[in-house]
């Protein structure tokens, strides 16, 4: 008996999703793929464990704190949403994650697709 699962558009599918049966979908992606490799091996918690652990040892979370300090401060405490500060800082956010940290991430990435053999 299949159930109906819906996907999140913030949040790609687990394992236990089967999309590779999805009535919606034909064909998975490269992308798609790996994804679910990386979840089912439990790689995909370590990277993301390994880029927590980087940009706090960087100074990227401070750096992102003392940010949205900044915005609320200049807006005023009652006029600024989560919605907002998310919006106003992400960009900031992404364009400021140090190089290495990037590289490291994807050689990690490689390292498994090969490892992998997808």
């Amino acid at each position: 008996m299949a159930r109906s699962v819906k996907h999140s558009a913030n949040r790609p599918p687990t394992p236990d999703e089967d999309v590779r049966d999805s009535p919606e979908r034909d064909e998975l992606t490269l992308g798609e793929i790996i994804n679910i490799k990386l979840v089912e091996s439990g790689e995909k918690e370590n990277l993301m464990e390994l880029v927590r652990d980087r940009l706090v040892e960087s100074g990227w979370k401070d750096e992102m704190r003392i940010a949205c300090r900044e915005h609320v401060k200049k807006k005023g405490r009652k006029d600024v949403t989560v919605d907002e500060l998310i919006r106003v800082i992400t960009p900031k956010g992404r364009a400021s994650v140090p190089d290495a940290i990037k590289e490291e991430l994807l050689d990690r990435i490689h390292n498994f697709i090969r490892s992998a053999a997808l």
